[in-house]
């Protein structure tokens, strides 16, 4: 039997664990599993939660004691806390133990671990590209099904360690990417930091307006999901972008200039704007439409976006549009069974 240890079980620890008890307990051979997964968090209160979600095996509560008798360590632990936990870990690490993490930033990361780890410890870097903006309360076997579970293995790492780190995001229902550590962090910027970065300016925008007190009553969906990200764990997102300046700024760089290019056509009162106008946003349609049809392998829609691609018909779209769809209701006949309206709403 392996041993995993997660050191970190917030929402991305604790998907890993649920995810690898899953598949253990379905591999099962007279009773005995090939993984036993074991858990650390500092915070107490999500390691408790982790165990009664059954996200670990058991919980760890003597951290060197755990490493020594560990195969594969998972560091699921905000990025900046990482060369911390890799200096503790490494007094106690067996040769030939497997480290890999799974911070949002891995050029960083790598460097770390390069610095702390013998060679006889075999650092994988990587990314699972899912999450949500909850923590252990959150966790779910399924977060990495489908998913792009980027892989940035360290010089040093042997054949067999990157195959092992293979089978785990195998494990987990994840599609390996195998990808250079300044790539990946060039690339997630512009896809995933920067669009953090982006809701909270808007979230702190509205807020610190004086009208926000009664401009909130009017937001909806739009804002709502523009919005999102902004609600996430601030530390978390705090050491992602500190560990990546120089990409998250080259893409807010970006964003400032198209934003530029944007208001200066619907500030000026050219008789063109209305044609710069719909280029601009067509552009923008037609790139996202093109991104939202991606497919894996299987054929299925990479990015998640079926619900939002189901066509329907003109009049469905308008009884949509007026009062969400309440026209639609009204059209729609009861039936001989059917419960009686309230009265009381």
């Amino acid at each position: 039997m392996q041993r995993v240890l997660i050191v970190g079980l917030g929402l991305i620890g604790g998907s890993i664990g649920l995810a690898l008890r899953r598949w253990s307990e379905e591999r099962k051979v007279d009773g005995r599993k090939p993984l036993e997964v074991v858990g650390f968090d500092p915070n107490l209160d999500h390691q408790r939660a982790a165990e009664k979600l059954g996200a670990v095996d058991k919980g760890a509560w003597d951290l060197s004691k755990a490493a020594r008798e560990s195969d594969v360590v998972v560091l699921a632990t905000p990025v900046k806390a990482m060369r911390d936990v890799m200096e503790d870990l490494v007094p106690h690490l067996r040769p030939g133990t497997i480290v890999l993490d799974t911070g949002s930033t891995k050029a960083q990361v790598l460097k770390w671990a390069n610095e702390v780890f013998p060679r006889e410890v075999h650092f994988v870097g990587s990314h699972p590209m899912a999450g949500k903006t909850q923590s252990i309360e959150g966790a779910d076997a399924d977060l990495f099904v489908g998913a792009t579970w980027c892989v940035s293995p360290s010089v040093t790492a042997s054949e067999d360690a990157v195959r092992t780190v293979l089978g785990l995001i195998a494990a987990a229902g994840a599609e390996p990417f195998f990808i250079d550590a300044e790539e990946h962090d060039a690339f997630v910027a512009g896809v995933s930091h920067v669009p953090f970065v982006l809701s909270a300016a808007l979230m702190n925008a509205v807020a610190r307006d004086a009208s926000w007190r009664d401009m909130k009553t009017l937001t909806a969906g739009g804002f709502r999901d523009t919005t999102r990200l902004a609600a996430g764990s601030p530390a978390m997102h705090r050491d992602i972008v500190l560990t990546n300046r120089d990409a998250v700024t080259r893409w807010i760089d970006a964003v400032v200039d198209t934003l530029g290019e944007l208001r200066q056509i619907i500030a000026s009162n050219d008789e063109n704007a209305a044609s710069a106008l719909d280029a601009y946003f067509n552009e923008a349609r037609d790139a996202r439409a093109v991104w939202a049809t991606q497919t894996t392998r299987e054929g299925e829609l990479l990015q998640g976006t079926a619900a939002e691609l189901q066509t329907e018909s003109v009049s469905d779209h308008m009884g949509r549009m007026f009062l969400g769809g309440f026209a639609k209701r009204l059209r729609t006949p009861p039936t001989r069974d059917a419960a009686p309206p309230r009265s009381d709403r």
